[in-house]
This record gives C-alpha cells, sequence and structure tokens, in this order.
C-alpha cells in the first residue's frame, strides 16, 4: 500500500491569469479511497493529470510513501488512471483489452491469459473475453477499463468521474463495485468527481477543491456537519447560516440567544444547522416560528420558518409536517450547532 502526497502542487495554463490549481497540499493515506470532490472548473481533473504524469506541475511536488515521482514518466509512476470514458480499443477483445498492458511488460501470453480470466471475473465480466468491446454495455465498457488498470497492480488508483456517463442504476452497481474493489486490494485510490453524493458514498475522506485550492480534507460527515467555512458549508447544502457572537458558551444574534455545545470557541462566528438537525417541536434551545412555506420533496418535506426575523430551513417527516402560517415550536439541539470564522465583510 502506497501513500501520496501533494506538496505545494500549481498548475497554470497558458493564457489564464488564474492558477487552475494553486498551492495544493494534500495527504491522502495508504490504502484509502479518496473523493477529489468540486464544481467544475475547481481543478480537480487538473490534479489528477498531474499526479498520473500527463501535465508537468510549474512547481510543487508528488511524492509516494515520501519518494518524489514528478519527473517520472507517466509509465514508469507505478499509477493507473482510469478515464471517464473507458477507451477501450475497438480492434481487441475485451481480453486484449485487459491484457493489453502486461503484452507491453513483455509477459508471455499463457502468464497474460492466466492473469486476465481472474481480473475479468472479479470485476463481474466472467466470460465476456472473447466479445469485441462493442458488444458490451456502458457499464461492462466501465468495468473493463477497471480491469485493465486493476491487472497493473498499480500503487495507486485515479479514477476520473467514473459513474458520470451509467443511467441511475447502473451508477449505483458500479459505484458498489468501485467499493468493494477498492476494500479488497488495498489499492490508494483518488476519485475525481462533482456529485455530492457519489463523494459520501464512495469515500474514507473527501478532498473538497475550490477554486483550485484545497477547501477542506476530512471524512464526509464532517464536511456536512462541520464544514471549515461558509463556502464549504454552502456547496454541501447549508441553508442555516447566521452571524453572531459567542461567548461563555452563549450564542447571540438576531435570534434569541441559544446554549452551544461544551468546548464552543468565541468571538465573531457564523453559526450553521443542517436542516435535517432542526426538530419541530419542544426541546433544548426552543424557539417561537412562523411557517412560511412547506414543499414536498418525496421522502422529506422542506419547512421554510421565521424566527424573529431570520430565514431558516428544515427538513422533516411529510407525515408530521406543518402547514403555512402555522405558528409552532421549533428546536436547535446543541449538539447540531457548529461555529465557523465569520467572512469579513
Amino acid at each position: 500500500m502506497t501513500a501520496l502526497q501533494l506538496q505545494g502542487l500549481t498548475k497554470t495554463y497558458p493564457g489564464r491569469a488564474r492558477a487552475a490549481v494553486d498551492g495544493l497540499d494534500l495527504a491522502i493515506e495508504s490504502g484509502t479511497l479518496t473523493a477529489l470532490l468540486g464544481p467544475s472548473g475547481c481543478g480537480k481533473t487538473t490534479t489528477m493529470k498531474l499526479v498520473a504524469g500527463l501535465l508537468a506541475p510549474d512547481a510543487g511536488d508528488i511524492r509516494l510513501d515520501g519518494q518524489s515521482i514528478r519527473d517520472l514518466a507517466p509509465e514508469r509512476r507505478g499509477v493507473a488512471m482510469v478515464l471517464q470514458n473507458p477507451l477501450l480499443f475497438p480492434h481487441l477483445s475485451v481480453a486484449g483489452n485487459v491484457g493489453f498492458g502486461l503484452r507491453m511488460r513483455g509477459l508471455a501470453p499463457a502468464e497474460i491469459a492466466a492473469r486476465v480470466g481472474p481480473m475479468l471475473a472479479r470485476v463481474q465480466l466472467d466470460g465476456f473475453g472473447p466479445r469485441p468491446p462493442a458488444q458490451l454495455s456502458g457499464g461492462q465498457q466501465q468495468r473493463a477499463a477497471l480491469a485493465r488498470a486493476l491487472i497493473l497492480q498499480p500503487r495507486v488508483l485515479l479514477l476520473d468521474e467514473p459513474l458520470s456517463s451509467l443511467d441511475p442504476s447502473l451508477r449505483d452497481e458500479m459505484q458498489r463495485l468501485i467499493r468493494s474493489l477498492q476494500r479488497e486490494t488495498g489499492i490508494t485510490t483518488l476519485v475525481v468527481t462533482h456529485d455530492q453524493a457519489e463523494a459520501v458514498a464512495l469515500s474514507d475522506r473527501i478532498a473538497l477543491m475550490l477554486d483550485g485550492r484545497l477547501a477542506q480534507h476530512a471524512p464526509p460527515e464532517d464536511l456536512y456537519r462541520h464544514p471549515a467555512t461558509e463556502a464549504v458549508a454552502r456547496f454541501f447544502g447549508g441553508v442555516n447560516l447566521i452571524p453572531g457572537q459567542s461567548q461563555d458558551g452563549r450564542f447571540r444574534s438576531a435570534l434569541p440567544a441559544l446554549t452551544l455545545p461544551p468546548g464552543a470557541p468565541s468571538g465573531d462566528r457564523l453559526l450553521t444547522i443542517r436542516p435535517e438537525a432542526i426538530v419541530l417541536g419542544d426541546g433544548p434551545n426552543r424557539l417561537a416560528a412562523r411557517v412560511v412555506s412547506v414543499t414536498f420533496l418525496g421522502t422529506q418535506t422542506r419547512v421554510a420558518l421565521d424566527v424573529n426575523g431570520v430565514s431558516l430551513q428544515a427538513l422533516t417527516n411529510p407525515a408530521t409536517a406543518p402547514t403555512r402560517g402555522d405558528l409552532i415550536q421549533v428546536s436547535l439541539p446543541p449538539q447540531a450547532l457548529w461555529l465557523m470564522p465569520r467572512p469579513k465583510p
């Protein structure tokens, strides 16, 4: 297993004033699956290409277990990359595609065949070896591309938007396969995605990139419940953001004073609470609220609230949702409150 370290990684494309990747520091633990998440244009695919050796950085370093690979050719890095488009060779069979890298390494045909068969079975393509790629579905082609990468036993596996071109049912199936194979092989894996739900379901940790920089690197739950900044909170659907003052375990703002969790920092802060954490009913930090709107979302209902002139949003069970115009009690449990630095004006 291999640890991947990116140190001050920087890349600016010719003709652009702003760096696509701007001084990126990221440490990925050996044997883990990390999702490199962010909106289009944030630098995540550029980062992956820098690690793979398809682009040269302007500054910074890329290290595997402490050894720099920055100046190594792509084929000498021990890094395998699977692109969004599988790019299978149409003139080769599925087995020929999967064994192609081994053939380039000079392995004997018998040895290649001995390794290709079990690998095809591993990715649920047992018996598909003789077929041409054109006879495979989109999900099957993606699995063949994954097998082609894994058979090389790379130190690091890079997956660039591996699920984005698949139908929802195939996406779920491929997601489970990727997670299962990663745990089985223990290969350090970096997955580029713009899909929050995909990143949460797949990864041990998420590295969120915004504007070419690392915004936060943490387990998925932390990015939802304990965002580092307002920008991170908003990216993960944070809508309840209240400026105020924290002091002696209390938060004072346009809302009535709230009791904070133990150890909450003092000073100018921005308070947030997830919509699903707001309790419609009695409890700690009870507040009087007016229901502004109620929106049915299927498995949940979004309730927009007015509390002392402050807008809050809650998510609740459709069966117990209030009605627009109702005056209700809501509770903001202290353990669900989180304080972030308050942005400067």
